[in-house]
């Protein structure tokens, strides 16, 4: 059931002339709405303009990518780091270069950015797959095979469990979509990355957006050193127009906005938990900004939409496929607002 708003969403969204708590979109921490990284935006606008007018390989470079890049490189954890102007586009690239080092894996659930035209998705469950994969692979000799996943599952609110890549003897590439994971996962948010385990065999390629947690239109690949110069040489790098210039500064500038922003979300995460602990609807086991209902029907996204609360509730990302109920947390919530949205989850439960 579509609605339609003429303004930008943040904690509240107006829409059918009314005002709604709103617990939808992916902005988890905030920063689209925050006065401080408006100004950030705003800086690097008056700096560095709205584009860089030239390409990555032109003979005059923007010092400030490779300040990008390197950050993120350090914050992922990893050897190297290339940006690109959206997180799709930097998927893209990872596997472009990822079909040409083995016969591409793809886990279940795969997203649609990951996939190069034809690809074959596994089915049944990630769990399962991985365990199978690792088999195989110990089986094959070294760079037969490729690994793409995702990190996070924000359709069901998990966070994939990469344990299994500690028994991988044979060498291969594992490709990792982190956008719901970078910036709100690991200690610094750093995302999957701090948690995958060190492996023999496994050498990680890791892609992700800026857009999901970070507001930032743009997108990155991290992993070791000649991987990151394979995808330079790549025409969906060199030919592509480069992340807008102020969204780098921005993303340079912001440490300390983030730092405490995530720890907002993180303190809103642990408060809805407690307050939604009944309801047995509503798991929330791995600490996500998302939380899946365990009811797909239009009559709980109805029911709360009745009383001025909206949440995520479509299918995705096969617009004929089955609804998800998701709320989806962000830094911008406030204490109230969670009270009142639990109050009114344990109410509709309650009567069900």
């Amino acid at each position: 059931m579509i609605r339609i708003t003429h303004s930008m969403p943040g904690r509240t969204v107006v829409c059918d002339g009314r005002e709604h708590l709103f617990f939808s979109g992916f902005s988890y921490l905030g920063m689209h709405t925050s006065p401080v990284y408006r100004q950030l935006l705003a800086d690097g606008q008056e700096q560095f303009g709205s584009v860089y007018p030239s390409s990555r390989i032109g003979n005059l470079q923007l010092s400030l990518y490779e300040q990008l890049e390197h950050a993120l490189a350090v914050h992922t954890g990893q050897q190297a780091a290339a940006c690109f102007s959206s997180g799709y586009l930097s998927a893209q690239a990872a596997i472009t270069y990822a079909v040409t080092k083995g016969t591409p894996l793809y886990a279940p659930g795969a997203h649609p950015a990951l996939r190069y035209p034809g690809a074959t998705v596994a089915a049944g469950n990630w769990n399962d797959w991985l365990e199978a994969s690792v088999a195989l692979l110990n089986r094959e000799p070294d760079h037969a095979n490729v690994l793409i996943t995702d990190a996070v599952d924000p359709l069901r609110g998990e966070v994939h469990d990469f344990s299994p890549l500690a028994r991988l003897r044979r060498k291969a590439l594992v490709v990792i979509d982190d956008s719901h994971g970078l910036g709100i996962l690991g200690k610094q948010g750093e995302g999957i990355a701090g948690s995958l385990p060190a492996s023999e065999g496994a050498r990680y390629l890791i892609t992700a957006s800026l857009a999901k947690a970070y507001s930032l239109e743009g997108g990155m690949v991290s992993g070791h050193a000649a991987d990151i110069a394979a995808i330079r040489r790549l025409p969906l790098f060199t030919a592509s127009t480069p992340i807008i210039p102020a969204n780098a500064f921005t993303w340079l500038n912001a440490g300390s906005v983030y730092t405490e922003a995530l720890r907002i979300l993180r303190g809103n995460i642990t408060a809805l938990v407690r307050l939604t602990g009944g309801i047995d609807e509503l798991p929330n086991p791995q600490g996500l900004p998302v939380f899946v209902l365990n009811d797909a029907s239009e009559a709980v996204y109805t029911w709360l939409l009745s009383r001025e609360t909206l949440i995520s509730s479509f299918a995705y990302p096969d617009p004929q496929g089955d609804r998800i109920n998701r709320i989806i947390l962000s830094a911008l919530h406030t204490p109230d607002d969670l009270d009142m949205l639990a109050a009114q989850l344990v109410q509709y439960y309650s009567r069900t």
